[in-house]
């Protein structure tokens, strides 16, 4: 169950989109499946991304949604220090508890539907780990990692932190008021999220109660992606199915269309998708472990700067994952 939710939907401002013949319904382009793995200290994830292209996937590069999984205490896991350059992370707590520091002063903790938004940029070391009381008594952990990739132009900028607590994203319905969207960045419609992208781009948290339908305005010239947290539902003009796990990539248009299953399954009354689109960067992707850059020189440079400390020292009363 996301943590964000409301007792009222009718009281949100609705999104509807335009009724102009002109506009097309995006129709659906591939449904992939997630491949399970593990990250960091040891950590269950899907691979949201894996086989897809990435000139469907641009500005976007990787997608891990981290969890669900109730730990048992002493099971919580995070991630050890270790180096960021050329792109922006986004880590979106759905439910649980994780805390951030970095090299540049950034940091604190991000729990149930808080954002941690961090620019690389030119480069920045970090950790991302479960604090003590939770180590202790173990609990849920469900989230995701999304990493925003950077033009040329802008790999170089100075690292930067935005801490987006859950109070400040924009929560909104659709027409029928049986869907709760959570605007976490970029515009739908008239509204605006709290996030503040270098890469234009929009990330919406959905949350669709059994048998209703969403239907959004999306920018023509941004791509479309629904990853499903939980749930089954039907996407795009073809109605195409999808469940939990899956990846759906959407064709050009200027709205997209989701429904959600009258019956769900038994662990998730609803259907809860993270809808993304962004504006395509069009420039060659150099991606190799935590850097991503335009060329293999480049790649090679990013190693080299991290091994002689350019890329930030771990500061002074530095986090660490506990230990019990």
């Amino acid at each position: 169950m996301p943590a964000v939710t409301v007792d009222d939907l009718l009281r949100l401002p609705r999104i509807t989109v335009p009724a102009d013949p002109s506009w097309v319904e995006r129709p659906v382009r591939s449904v992939t499946t997630a491949p399970r793995g593990f990250e960091g200290e040891g950590f269950p994830v899907r691979r949201a991304f894996h086989g897809v292209d990435l000139a469907d996937l641009d500005p976007f590069v990787h997608l891990d949604q981290m969890g669900e999984v109730h730990y048992a205490p002493g099971e919580p896991k995070g991630t050890p220090w270790h180096p960021h350059r050329g792109f922006e992370t986004v880590t979106y707590m759905i439910d649980g508890v994780m805390m951030h520091q970095d090299s540049h002063g950034g940091g604190g903790v991000i729990s149930n539907g808080d954002t941690q938004w961090m620019t690389a940029g030119s480069g920045i070391l970090h950790i991302e780990t479960p604090p003590e009381e939770l180590v202790v008594s173990g609990g849920l952990f469900h989230g995701f990692q999304l990493w925003v990739n950077l033009p040329a132009a802008d790999k170089g900028l100075a690292p930067k932190y935005q801490d987006l607590r859950s109070g400040e994203v924009v929560l909104l319905t659709n027409r029928d008021g049986d869907v709760l969207l959570r605007l976490i960045a970029g515009d739908l419609g008239s509204h605006h999220g709290p996030g503040s992208t270098h890469t234009p781009m929009a990330m919406v948290h959905a949350t669709l109660h059994p048998g209703a339908r969403l239907s959004v305005p999306w920018r023509p010239d941004f791509n479309a992606l629904a990853y499903v947290l939980n749930g089954r539902g039907h996407f795009g003009v073809e109605r195409r199915p999808a469940e939990m796990g899956q990846l759906v990539v959407f064709g050009p248009g200027d709205s997209l269309s989701i429904a959600a299953d009258e019956r769900q399954e038994s662990r998730s009354p609803d259907l809860d998708v993270l809808i993304l689109g962004g504006l395509p960067i069009g420039e060659q992707v150099a991606w190799y472990g935590p850097f991503v850059m335009n060329t293999r020189a480049e790649i090679a440079q990013a190693f080299e700067d991290y091994q002689a400390g350019r890329l930030g020292t771990i500061p002074a009363g530095r986090i660490d994952r506990p230990r019990i």
